[in-house]
């Protein structure tokens, strides 16, 4: 397959917030240019993964070859890419952005536009890219075209006037789409004749084949047999195989600048290749690489451990293998008193942490235990030394601490105007600290708050869906820490603190986190031969007590009668056992407990 010309090469994505219909057109792209044939033809073709089709939300960035005729009778390579719209997946659109010159903003003719639809929007704009506006679902009976036309010229800032209508449930709009790609984006402007420099966009690991690594060639060529090196570590390869998605796997010759394709050099260790990095010619490398990405920062962190200890190495593997194919989540290596050898790791947010559990749960037969999941605190010493603490279990004696900073996030809610007092009011639950309200048009307007991250983890996105009957969305960014009241809310079992259980809240609430929670274990632990006291507490002070009642065996069943004394000294043996057995018995914390602090309810239900 020979290389294109490079002004005849598109390189592009699709952009939107989560469900606005992004792999429908997608799927709609792939029939116009008979990509796929019809019979192979299914919905969210470019969703490969089982959660992806299931969930119906994009997961993974998906580039894809399509080879397309214009109406002027050329000849064009169109190189797509489908990107994820939650919130917790917007590092996979930024690195799908920097290979790409152009975007189709796609808005939903019902919803208009949404908090991620005017974050994807403003990173587009920061990569420089042509935008191109899309209304989708104009077939829908509640579609206001015009209202998302003057959405998006009063705030994303961009000229709608030539929007392109679209269905990408009925195909309308598809092709005009391309037209206006092949239009308005420009060509790439690499060299190739320049010293070969290619961008990692992202990688797999193939169990046959090693490191699949994703490519954007943005100078030189690349072909089979030539040594190539990793910029970042100077580690150096042979090319065993090239080539592109269409989106069937396709080896070719070569890869020249302005294409997208895969690459394999037989890498088996999953250490040597890393997203962002800059691949170069061996022989005549670049003079500098290419900028790459930002780093993904974690905000949320839990702790996941085999049910079976001798799972561990397993789990290793599996997290390795992972960690290739999303970057965006990081781990360590953890011990628990509870739990045993562990990892602890960092998501972009709580969906991230679902989709990864579930990852390994069902790509590698894992059975897991995970804790409560937390935020990172900032803790300064009375000595003046500072610490990070991502695992309550690892917080300092309160005698110890001068302060505890926790991260703050400001949130842009864009919700229906009569949902705003509802929205306030859950943001005040939750400490947030008013900003402003903009109102966009007659029904709908933007709030602005900042709050604590560890206020929005949980279950703030849920109740921000429930509060606004669904059409409530969300978008936030990290603005620094500020100090706050905070201390940490233990969890004993007969006596004993639970580390997996501790967790870090606000001192206003601990009492009734702690009621909440002791009262979930109560009915989540199950029952043993003897007692279990379940206790919360801050430091050595007991906020509240639950108790598990004992199994209770009859001992005086066999009593017919007789002297009362004689039953009494049964009950009192029973009674003995019990206590000797309470002090050498283990109490069998099931998973459920550990999500418990999940489903605490709000304060509504105290």
């Amino acid at each position: 397959m020979a290389a294109p010309p490079i002004d005849k090469i598109r390189n592009f994505c699709i952009i939107a917030h989560v469900d606005h219909g992004k792999s429908t057109l997608a799927d709609r792209f792939l029939e116009v240019t008979k990509a796929v044939e019809e019979r192979k033809m299914k919905e969210q073709t470019l969703d490969s993964m089982d959660i992806e089709r299931e969930r119906g939300i994009t997961i993974k960035s998906v580039a894809v070859r399509l080879n397309y005729t214009a109406q002027d009778g050329q000849k064009y390579v169109l190189n797509l890419i489908d990107t994820p719209g939650h919130v917790d997946f917007s590092y996979e659109v930024s690195r799908s952005l920097a290979a790409c010159e152009g975007a189709l903003l796609l808005v939903d003719a019902a919803q208009g536009v949404e908090a991620q639809t005017l974050a994807n929007a403003y990173k587009a704009i920061e990569q420089n890219l042509e935008i191109i506006p899309v209304i989708n679902k104009i077939d829908l009976p509640s579609a206001d075209v015009e209202s998302c036309r003057r959405q998006i010229e009063d705030v994303v800032g961009l000229d709608a006037s030539d929007a392109i209508l679209a269905s990408g449930k009925e195909g309308t709009g598809a092709l005009e789409a391309l037209e206006a790609v092949i239009r308005r984006v420009p060509a790439p402007s690499g060299d190739r004749d320049a010293p070969l420099k290619a961008l990692i966009f992202d990688a797999k690991y193939d169990a046959f084949r090693g490191v699949v690594i994703y490519i954007r060639v943005m100078d030189g060529r690349i072909v089979p047999g030539q040594k190539v090196m990793m910029m970042s570590s100077g580690l150096k390869y042979e090319v065993v195989e090239l080539g592109v998605f269409t989106p069937e796997i396709v080896p070719t010759e070569s890869l020249e600048a302005g294409e997208s394709g895969y690459l394999i050099c037989n890498i088996k260790t999953l250490q040597s290749t890393k997203i962002g990095d800059t691949v170069t010619d061996a022989l005549k490398p670049a003079a500098e690489p290419l900028s790459g990405y930002k780093e993904p920062q974690s905000v949320v962190f839990c702790g996941m451990y085999p049910a079976v200890a001798n799972d561990f190495e397993e789990l290793r593997n599996a997290l390795e293998k992972l960690q290739l194919n999303d970057a965006s989540f990081k781990y360590q290596a953890d011990m628990s008193d509870a739990l045993g050898f562990g990892f602890r790791l960092g998501f972009l947010g709580l969906l991230h942490m679902e989709i990864i559990q579930e990852r390994l749960e069902r790509e590698f037969n894992l059975t897991l235990v995970t804790t409560v999941p937390n935020v990172a605190y900032r803790v300064t010493k009375n000595d003046g030394t500072e610490m990070t603490i991502e695992n309550a279990s690892k917080m300092p004696a309160a005698n110890e601490i001068m302060k505890v900073e926790e991260p703050f996030i400001e949130a842009e809610i864009i919700s229906p105007t009569e949902y705003l007092s509802a929205v306030i009011e859950l943001c005040k639950k939750k400490r947030g600290i008013h900003v402003k309200v903009d109102y966009l048009d007659s029904r709908r307007c933007l709030a602005i708050y900042q709050m604590p991250l560890s206020e929005i983890v949980l279950d703030f996105y849920d109740k921000l869906k429930s509060y606004t009957r669904g059409y409530g969305s969300l978008e936030y960014q990290i603005i620094g820490f500020r100090a706050g009241d905070l201390v940490k809310l233990d969890i004993l079992l007969n006596g004993e603190p639970v580390d997996a259980l501790s967790s870090i809240v606000h001192k206003d609430r601990a009492e009734w986190m702690g009621r909440q929670l002791a009262s979930k274990l109560r009915k989540l632990i199950p029952r043993q031969q003897y007692e279990v006291a379940i206790q919360a507490a801050i430091g050595s002070r007991i906020l509240v007590r639950e108790t598990v009642s004992a199994l209770r065996k009859n001992v005086t069943a066999k009593c017919y009668g007789g002297d009362i004394t004689r039953k009494r000294k049964l009950l009192e043996k029973q009674k003995e056992g019990k206590k000797r057995m309470k002090q050498v018995g283990s109490v069998e914390v099931p998973q459920e407990a550990f999500m418990a602090l999940l489903r605490v309810g709000d304060e509504d239900d105290r």
